[in-house]
């Protein structure tokens, strides 16, 4: 089973991606930049979901901190800005796709299959 790291703070958001994906996927939650960082270089996910705005850390940083040693692990960044602008600064910060809030379940899944399939 692949698994997935959400690296979200709202409990709304946590508890709509664990309903969404549970069934599915192992998942792992870190609800802030810092956590979420030091999860991944210890679970070594499969694909992080990476909220932009958090507390200790913001996403793009956090992003930009596992890249460093996780390079091809796909970081799909999430975020209620919806600007083209919003998705060139997450995509230089490492992000390998991204997705606005409130998300639509069908796009999510689809990029979530796109990454994780075996021919990924």
């Amino acid at each position: 089973m692949k698994t997935i790291l959400i690296v979200e703070d709202t409990d709304l958001n946590i508890d709509l991606l664990t309903q969404l994906l549970e069934d599915e996927y192992k998942l792992l939650v870190a609800r802030d930049g810092v956590q979420g960082v030091n999860m991944a270089r210890k679970n070594n996910p499969d694909l992080i979901l990476m909220d932009i705005s958090l507390p200790v850390m913001d996403g793009y940083t956090a992003t930009r901190e596992i890249r460093e040693s996780l390079l091809s692990t796909p970081i799909i960044g999430l975020s209620a800005h919806a600007m083209q602008s919003d998705l060139e600064k997450a995509r230089e910060a490492g992000c390998t796709d991204y997705v606005t809030k409130p998300f639509d379940e069908d796009q999510l899944l689809g990029k979530l299959k796109k990454y994780l399939s075996p021919d990924s």
